[in-house]
């Protein structure tokens, strides 16, 4: 049975997400005088960049799972990781839970569930491939502790990968977050590992696609 949805938060911004507006805007302008200064077919390499862009940067409002013990997807992707591990930030066993978000996937981070922000921790690393294991460790990172209003603690992690160039994180601590509010950006593939406490139940296999704040992907003990 499917939980009752709400819609989501007002964003400050359109369908298309702020930290994409510089990257389009120049790919439209570039397309724009190519095809003027030297016709369609010169500019059709400029004009697929900008269609690139603009599915890259989209961020679609999504209806939102109302049930406060359902943990949301906090991002678009495929579930590469389902396991049992150490969360370094919070120093504890937990559930892991790991998307790997590509080129064609929305790059907007959202939150997993209702909670203020404890405490954020940025490390800088190295630029692997998002889906490789090491990358949780090695890689440029940046960590959010999010404590739910019912005080379970979660650990939200955002991590660039391979051609990624900047990780966007906008709350700080002491915020208070919305489950399926928008907080972060990724540019441009990347990882999200999730952190959640022990006795926690997976709702989701190893493979699945998952959408960003639609999709439950856990249930709190």
């Amino acid at each position: 049975m499917s939980s009752p949805s709400s819609p989501l938060p007002s964003y400050p911004h359109p369908i298309i997400a702020r930290e994409g507006w510089p990257f389009i805007g120049i790919a439209l302008a570039l397309a724009l005088l190519v095809n003027s200064a030297a016709g369609w077919f010169l500019a059709l390499p400029f004009w697929l960049v900008f269609l690139l862009l603009l599915s890259f940067f989209r961020d679609p409002p999504r209806a939102i799972p109302s049930d406060e013990r359902s943990i949301l997807s906090p991002a678009d992707g495929r579930v590469i990781a389902i396991e049992r591990a150490h969360d370094p930030y919070l120093d504890r066993d937990s559930l892991k839970i790991s998307i790997s978000l590509n080129l064609f996937n929305a790059h907007s981070i959202r939150s997993p569930a209702d909670g203020e922000v404890k405490q954020l921790w940025h490390h800088p690393g190295r630029g692997l491939k998002a889906a490789l294991d090491k990358a949780s460790s090695e890689n440029e990172r940046n960590a959010m502790w999010l404590r739910t209003t019912d005080g379970t603690d979660i650990t939200c992690v955002q991590i660039a990968g391979l051609s990624a160039r900047r990780i966007l994180c906008d709350p700080r601590a002491g915020a208070s977050l919305q489950r399926g509010e928008r907080y972060g950006f990724i540019r441009f593939d990347a990882r999200v590992d999730l952190y959640l406490p022990v006795g926690s139940k997976a709702r989701i296999t190893l493979g699945d696609k998952v959408l960003a704040s639609a999709s439950i992907i856990a249930e709190l003990p």
